[in-house]
Order: C-alpha cells, then structure tokens, then sequence
C-alpha cells in the first residue's frame, strides 16, 4: 500500500505558499513560496513524485475568493486535490504567529489528518451559470437602489406620489414621465434618476431573458420545470437552486439540506437545559434568501384556493405524484406558518421556519424523494 505526501497549498492572488507532509514520519519539508501559476504547482508536485517515487500524492486548500481555477487546473494535469471548507478546519487557540508558510503547514497537516470537509465542485457549466444569475441578481439589487434614489429625490423636492396605489405600477410610471422642474438643472437631475431606473430595468430583463434561454436547455429543463411547480418558485430561483447547489444527492436526508442552508436553529442546550436561538445561517446565504423569498410568495397565495393561470401553465404536463407533491408543499407551509403564529410566535420567525419547510420539500423534488417523510417544523 502506498504512502501519501500530503501537499498543502495556502492560495493568494499573487502567490502560492506550498508544503509536503508525511503521516508515517509526522515531518513537514519541501516548503516553498511560487507565483500562482498551476503550472508552477504542477512542477513542484512533479519534483516530490521523483523524489518520492512510490507515494501517492494529494493536494489541499482552503475555499475563498480564488474559486476552482487552481484545482480544475489540478485536475487536468492528473493531480487529485480538494477543496477544504474553511468552516471545518480546526483553530487553534493562542496562536499568535500567522504567515502563509505556516499555514501551507497548517493545511497539509489537516490534509493528513482528515479534519476537514471538502467542498463541493461544481461543473464547469454550473459554475458559469451560477454567476450569471447572481450578476443578475447585482442589478436587482442596483435597480432597487436607482428606485430609492428617485423616490428620495422627489421627496426632497415636495413631489409625494398622489395616489395611494403601489409604486412603479403603469399608473407610477406615467406619472413619473409628466414631472417638470422649472430650475434646467433639477430637471436634468430628475432626468437623470429616472434613466438610471430605465437603465437597470431593462438590464435586469435581459438577463431575465437570457436566464429563461438557459433554463430550456437539456441540461437543465427537467430539474427547473419540477421545481416551478412550487408556489413561490418560477425560473430565476430554480435555475439559481440547481446550479448553486448542483448535486442534491449529496445531502443525505432534506434535514441535512437544510443544515446546510443555515435554516436550522442554532442551540445551547447542557443537561436538562434545552435552549433554541436564531437559525444558524450557515452555508449559502444566497439560496437561504431566495427560499425565503419563495415561502413569503406561497405564503400570500391561498391555501385552498384556485390555482393561477401562470402556476398552472408550470404544472401543466407533469406527472399526477409530482403535482400533487407541489400542492402538499403549499399546504403544508401554510399550516406550520399558521400553527406558529397562532402560538404567538413572530410572524418573520413563522416565515423563516416555513422557508425551512419547503426548502425540505425541494430536496425531496430533487432526489426523487416525494414520498419520503415530511420533516416537522421545528419547535421556535
């Protein structure tokens, strides 16, 4: 059986600091300090399989900014590596000399060890996908922001919607379009405000656009049009479930998905004492918010009451089991939503232990698990 060197690789914009360990001798050599370049990686692993000429090899490092380029690289060249969930890696207390030298050690020693969880890796399309949606996402959140913008103007300036009707309805619009200023240059400040609104609505609808274009491909059309039959969910969050998480089958239980997602409350408990707080918000902080999105959505429909003509165009050609699976996640949403707040909790905290149910539900629809056990709402 072979002996593995254990290379830990700490991973910087600028440079790679690189050491080897050995478990059988509990010796850490070949430290060095490279550019980062993955084929200056692939020369150092090469240079410890000849002098090692009958060990395995496997390389290490921490998730962060730099994303997959380093172990895709890794991968192509034949070298096995793995990404290391910083969350998971144990700290040390008192330490008090930190540089990147003694944290390639750190690493290949954790690497050795086994205590660690790798990260999962996302394809390459998924990868790419993910980022679209989350630029759409950016201006969304930049449309938000020129909306603001312009309705602080127009306070400012003594001109208060009218109407007490919702804003940036047709109505809204048409109204904004008859402002006139008699100073030129306020005009031009308005004029300008509202063209930043124009500007990134029309941004957000052609992602939008092109987000629906990616959602009918093959790879992608069976998951996205399953999970549109959900309340709440239509394409923008399906697509962004899918390749956000990619691979629902590593989840062990819809529990553990939800774990996951931070969805989960955190506890204290010792003894007899049982103590609940906060959910944990661990994990993807982007998916936690967008199933909580999509549970307020279902929750503002009706229980019972009649389908719209939009959710019914999603359900319309699939199977009878997966339908009815949809319909049981908005009734059963409805119910823990309900039972929490009739019990006096608050209704943000109902909301969240709803998204915690349908985000249940999803895992279920993902693995072909509809007819597993639905998990209880956990007590707040």
């Amino acid at each position: 059986m072979n002996t593995v060197v254990y290379i830990g690789i700490d991973v910087h914009k600028d440079t790679y600091a690189l050491s080897s360990f050995l478990f059988s001798t509990n010796s850490i050599f070949g430290q060095s300090t490279i550019a980062s370049k993955s084929e200056l990686v692939k020369k150092y692993v090469t240079r410890i399989q000849k002098e090692y000429p009958d060990f395995d090899v496997l390389c290490g490092y921490e998730a962060g900014p730099t994303g997959y380029g380093l172990y895709r690289d890794l991968e192509r060249y034949g070298i096995p590596c793995v990404i290391m969930a910083p969350t998971t890696l144990p700290k040390a207390s008192g330490d008090r000399v930190k540089n990147d030298r003694l944290d390639s050690q750190y690493l290949s020693k954790q690497l050795a060890f086994g205590t660690y969880s790798a990260v999962h890796v996302p394809t390459a399309t998924d990868a790419a996908v993910k980022n679209f949606t989350r630029l759409r996402n950016t201006r969304k959140t930049a449309l938000k922001k020129a909306k603001q913008n312009l309705l602080s103007f127009l306070l400012l300036v003594g001109r208060a919607y009218p109407e007490s009707g919702s804003y940036w309805t047709l109505k809204h619009y048409a109204w904004l379009r008859k402002q006139e200023f008699r100073v030129p240059v306020e005009q031009e400040t308005f004029n300008e405000y509202l063209q930043e609104v124009f500007d990134q609505q029309e941004k957000v609808d052609r992602y939008d656009a092109k987000i629906e274009e990616i959602a009918a491909q093959d790879e992608y059309r069976k998951q996205v049009t399953k999970l549109r039959c959900f309340r709440g969910i239509d394409t923008h969050t399906a697509l962004s479930l899918i390749t956000e998480i990619s691979d629902f089958n590593r989840f062990a239980s819809a529990q553990q998905f939800s774990s996951f997602l931070g969805l989960v409350p955190s506890e204290d408990s010792s003894g007899k004492r049982e103590r609940r707080g906060t959910i944990t918000k661990a994990g993807n902080s982007r998916i936690r918010l967008l199933l909580v999105e999509a549970a307020n959505s279902t929750l503002r429909s009706s229980m019972y009451g009649k389908k719209s003509k939009r959710l019914l165009a999603r359900q319309n050609g699939h199977e009878a089991d997966v339908i009815a699976y949809a319909d049981r996640a908005n009734r059963r949403l409805h119910k823990v939503y309900n039972h929490l707040v009739s019990r006096g909790v608050l209704s943000n905290k109902a909301k969240i232990a709803a998204a915690r149910e349908l985000s249940c539900f999803v895992w279920g629809m993902m693995t072909s698990n509809i007819e597993g056990r639905i998990v209880k709402a956990t007590k707040q």
